[in-house]
């Protein structure tokens, strides 16, 4: 193999083809991604020793309860395995010179004392080593050794010397363990700091947070009680990694049978400089009750909160799943504190409910939800690069760019910019991808390498030379299942010619003695068996290409996870297994048969369904980078709903905004606008679609972004359309900017919240109307001081630092009350001095009695709601929608913007409820996530993809309606066809055709059939 660059001259101009990425948590890992894939060099620092950040400390997440590692690894993988992505670990800036566009950066790289490249990962020094020390990636739940791994799936996978541990750092003379116990002489006391010059084109900004110090808030007794824990030492709890293995426990070891949950520690806590809502932990202390109960059936989960903020898409439904299907109790108050009974070690919580009363109960067990909050770290590095913070500590954004600094060609993602949940940071990221992508356009391609392998070999009618490998992974599975034993059962085997074992048959000297042996033996087909084929697989087919073999000539035993791991007390009845397992790899291989992609070109053009603010955004981005961008929008003038917004929530011009997007459109020659029409027929694959509308106009392009909008409901209750000041939080808007009569003169006004939203019609939360309703009563007050203004509501949501406006409301004399959806208010006219009035009538939730306010004006917080159009579109394009008629992403944490159909896109309220800013960032990802294949001149099938044997084909219909990605189609011949491109390679199709017409490749009835065979047909 050899590496090319695809340009010499690595500037043009003044821009450098390269980025750098401060932090690799989920945000840093998805930008680099991005960018790697689309033609930069990026070069990731991150001041731990692994990628990866918080995340991995997860057990699940929600709304889906999906494993967080198991959604993670691939990125793990993907980000260590490519190669224009340059991981610094240990490592942090120290300086910054130069301007935008060409940075020169100094980074401080601090020594691991383990060289990477030599490590294998396998432990021995950590088990040799003597000192113990609190382990910080746990939570100091437990100890881990002086040399160790920061989590077991940490890349790199190298372990690391904590030189304040360790006795040799001490004392030269003392221990050395470590040294003597590794295998491949990956020790080295005496490296040292160094430092590190990049040059790079724009940086962005991921260092992640830091969980506030819940000894602060003393009244807890965090740091006093054993059994009162932080939600993260409770989710490693949780986590089957964890330092209990998922056992819920106390101090005592006894298991739980009454947990609390504390919410809005170090969050909306002006006392502390913490006034800002933490934006998730409602959402993951409901996550971990529910997980707890799963863990301990009978085991009572309370969650004590203020309110519930379950703002984000589905969250509303898992809240209220937690209470229907789970019995989660939830207990609105304020915590006075907790204490520790001494003969019992329970913990008496006492505090105050909503009428005032002091309640106090004893629990086994108190979780507190701490907020997040900035690195001092990241603070430091804002000074160095000379960006703006906000009031917090976070970074400062540009009104209306989701991701830009203070700083020109420094952007930011994840919760550096503000408290969010993963969706958005993923979001983000791909945001501050896609501007940075925009920003160094005319240097793409300019530093990338591709890889170049030699010509492959034909194997033609060759009969199988099968090699065998099988690896020791150390002690994961050599310590379990006899390797001689297995070594000299294969070597029997029909069709090895050769077989042989491997300390770790992933490390680097391995696999170029793999390389030697395939050309040695003249091995045509290879069995490697060691670990999981999903993180392993792409390494050892890079090496067979680089052998010169089809990749798909090879085939893998998981002996690890699927035997050493789950049988480690039966040595005997693993290593039976093991031969199993490879017997039946060995017998499929020997079937195997070269796999080619199928290339096609790419149409480098995209269509943006919508102009409003996110469609217009979008397309802005992408002719950024020099794609054509066709521009749909079925009305008859640009802006959607926003036209009706004067001020974004932080003051923005919004109509500002809107005239430069729709300059940008009407004026850049790379976009066509269409508007007043619509879609009429859609045919085409990723990187070639083919879109007619109802003018009879076609387009060609090569991604589709959805960006359709969403509606404001017309309520149908509160006497709304009967009597014209009942009026929405819109129609409220646009009265105060046209300084109506009605506003200035109004001496009590009624806001009523969750109008026809978190309903059994309508599930879901509409995530915006909280902090308009604190907005609009703040500007009510600017022109009617004297006006008296209640909110009437079911939880504030007011996230991140929206919170500062509810806070505002409530000292400019806003009143709030809160009702029970079971009790909603009622508004009737009612006469008074013969005329009418707006009465209002709602039970106070202190009080417990109904009070009556005769109002002037009525506000009501109606939903947002997707057009009538989502269905139609769903259907010509083949993607999905959620039960609420929101289009469905790909995956809800990490594809948000994706759908599980390649190369169609969506962004704003098309995805469902949130703010402009959001659109406009989602907008940016969109069209940064399109560009990974408009950026290409031509696209592969995935290798692994069904084909149809036409003569036995009936054109029944069964592959196309089941194929959940539509890769089938009826030719003009009246038989199916695979689009290779589209096809996932799933099997759906070929498990269902009644006449077996259709195989997926390497999966053959014939080759399952040789594994099956394989396995009870071998002599022992």
């Amino acid at each position: 193999m050899t590496l090319k660059n695809n340009n010499t001259d690595h500037k043009n101009g003044n821009i450098v083809g390269s980025v750098m990425i401060v932090g690799a948590g989920i945000s840093g890992m998805q930008s680099a991604l991005d960018l790697a894939e689309v033609g930069y060099k990026v070069y990731i620092v991150e001041k731990s020793p692994a990628i990866g950040g918080r995340m991995p400390m997860l057990d699940k997440t929600f709304p889906t309860n999906d494993c967080s590692m198991c959604i993670l690894s691939p990125k793990l993988v993907e980000c260590g395995r490519h190669r224009n992505i340059e991981i610094l670990t240990c490592s942090d800036v120290v300086d910054l010179q130069g301007e935008p566009g060409n940075f020169q950066v100094k980074i401080n790289k601090r020594p691991r004392y383990v060289d990477p490249d030599k490590c294998l990962g396998c432990g021995s020094c950590a088990e040799e080593c003597p000192v113990k020390v609190p382990n910080e990636f746990n939570q100091l739940l437990n100890k881990r050794k002086a040399i160790y791994k920061l989590y077991p799936q940490a890349y790199p996978n190298a372990y690391m010397i904590d030189a304040t541990k360790c006795l040799k750092h001490k004392n030269p003379k003392a221990c050395g363990k470590c040294i003597k116990a590794c295998p491949v002489d990956a020790i080295d006391h005496s490296m040292q700091e160094e430092q590190v010059n990049i040059n790079v084109g724009a940086i962005i900004l991921c260092p992640g947070y830091e969980l506030f110090d819940a000894e602060l808030r003393g009244e807890y007794g965090y740091g006093v009680y054993d059994n009162v824990l932080t939600s993260l030492q409770f989710e490693r709890m949780l986590s089957a990694s964890g330092p209990y293995e998922g056992h819920i426990q106390k101090a005592d070891g006894n298991t739980p049978k009454k947990i609390a949950f504390i919410q809005c520690v170090g969050s909306r806590d002006v006392s502390l400089c913490r006034g800002y809502c933490s934006s998730v932990c409602c959402m993951y202390a409901t996550k971990e009750a529910v997980i707890a109960k799963e863990h301990e059936p009978g085991l009572e989960t309370t969650i004590f909160y203020m309110d519930i903020r379950a703002f984000g898409k589905d969250y509303e439904k898992y809240y209220n799943r937690a209470q229907n299907e789970y019995g989660v109790r939830y207990v609105k108050c304020m915590i006075s504190s907790v204490k520790e009974l001494q003969q019992t070690k329970e913990l008496r919580v006492r505090y105050r409910t909503p009428d005032g009363a002091m309640t106090e109960e004893d629990f086994d067990m108190v979780v507190l939800s701490v907020g997040l909050k900035p690195t001092e770290d990241s603070v430091k590095l804002a000074n160095i690069l000379g960006v703006e913070l906000n009031q917090y500590n976070f970074c400062q954004l540009q009104d209306l760019t989701g991701v830009q600094t203070s700083r020109e060609g420094i952007y930011v993602a994840g919760v550096f910019s503000g408290p969010k949940d993963i969706p958005e940071t993923v979001m983000q990221a791909s945001a501050a991808a896609g501007d940075t992508a925009a920003y160094l356009s005319k240097a793409r391609n300019t530093l990338v390498t591709e890889r170049e392998f030699p010509p492959e070999k034909d194997i033609g009618g060759d009969e199988p030379r099968i090699g065998v490998f099988v690896c020791h992974c150390g002690i994961n599975i050599a310590s379990v299942v006899y390797i001689p034993t297995v070594i000299q059962h294969v070597q029997k085997l029909p069709n090895v010619v050769f077989a042989t074992n491997n300390l770790y048959a992933c490390s680097q000297d391995s696999q170029a003695a793999m390389k030697e042996l395939i050309e040695e033996h003249k091995l045509n087909r290879i069995v490697v068996a060691s670990c999981s084929p999903r993180t392993h697989k792409p390494l050892f087919q890079e090496t067979m290409r680089e052998a010169g073999l089809n990749p798909s000539l090879f085939e893998m035993a998981n002996i690890r996870d699927q035997c050493s791991w789950v049988h480690m007390q039966e040595p005997q009845k693993a290593t039976e297994k093991a031969i199993d397992l490879i017997s039946m790899a060995v017998a499929k291989a020997a079937t195997l048969k070269p796999v080619y992609n199928v290339k096609v070109n790419v149409t480098r053009a995209a269509l943006v369904i919508g102009g409003g603010i996110a469609g217009m955004t979008a397309a802005g981005s992408l002719v950024k980078q020099g794609y054509k961008v066709s521009l749909l929008e079925k009305g008859d003038r640009l802006g959607g709903v926003a036209l009706r917004i004067k001020e974004g929530f932080n003051n923005e011009n919004v109509q500002g905004y809107i005239k430069e997007l729709i300059n940008i459109v009407n004026n850049n020659p790379l976009i066509d606008l269409y508007t007043g029409s619509e879609i009429a027929d859609v045919s085409g694959y990723m990187g070639n679609f083919t879109t007619k509308l109802t003018s009879g106009q076609e387009i060609k392009h090569g991604v589709t972004i959805i960006a359709t909008g969403a509606e404001e409901q017309k309520p149908t209750e509160y006497l709304y359309g009967q009597d014209e000041r009942v009026m929405t939080q819109l129609e409220l808007d646009e009265a105060i900017v046209n300084n109506d009569p009605r506003v200035k003169s109004a001496q009590n006004i009624v806001m009523i919240q969750c109008v026809g939203s978190r309903e059994e019609n309508r599930p879901y939360c509409s995530r915006i109307c909280c902090t308009k309703t604190m907005k609009l009563a703040l500007k009510i007050k600017e022109v009617n001081p004297n006006a008296s203004i209640i909110v009437l509501y079911r939880d504030i949501r007011t996230y991140s630092f929206n919170e500062d406006y509810y806070r505002q409301a409530r000292e400019n004399g806003v009143i709030f009350i809160r009702y029970e959806v079971d009790n909603k208010p009622a508004v009737e006219l009612a006469g008074q001095n013969g005329g009418s009035v707006l009465r209002v009538t709602a039970t106070d939730h202190i009080l417990r009695e109904p009070i009556t306010i005769d109002a002037d004006l009525v506000t009501l917080a109606a939903p947002i709601v997707p057009p009538a159009s989502n269905q139609r579109l769903s259907q010509l394009f083949k993607v999905p929608l959620n039960p609420d008629n929101f289009f469905q992403e790909a995956h809800m944490k990490l594809r948000p913007v994706d759908f599980s159909s390649d190369g169609v896109y969506m962004c704003g309220l098309a995805h469902g409820p949130k703010t402009i800013e959001e659109s406009i960032a989602q907008a940016k990802a969109a069209a940064g996530r399109a560009t990974s294949i408009l950026s290409h001149d031509t696209l592969e099938s995935k290798g692994v993809v069904a084909v149809i044997e036409p003569t036995k084909c009936a054109a029944c219909l069964t592959c196309v309606r089941l194929c959940p990605f539509k890769a089938p189609r009826i030719k003009e011949k009246h038989v199916a066809e695979i689009e290779a491109v589209i096809c996932q390679g799933c099997g759906t199709c070929a498990g269902e055709c009644p006449n077996k017409a259709i195989t997926l490749q390497s999966y053959s009835d014939k080759q399952l059939s040789a594994a099956v065979h394989g396995l009870f047909e071998q002599a022992r």
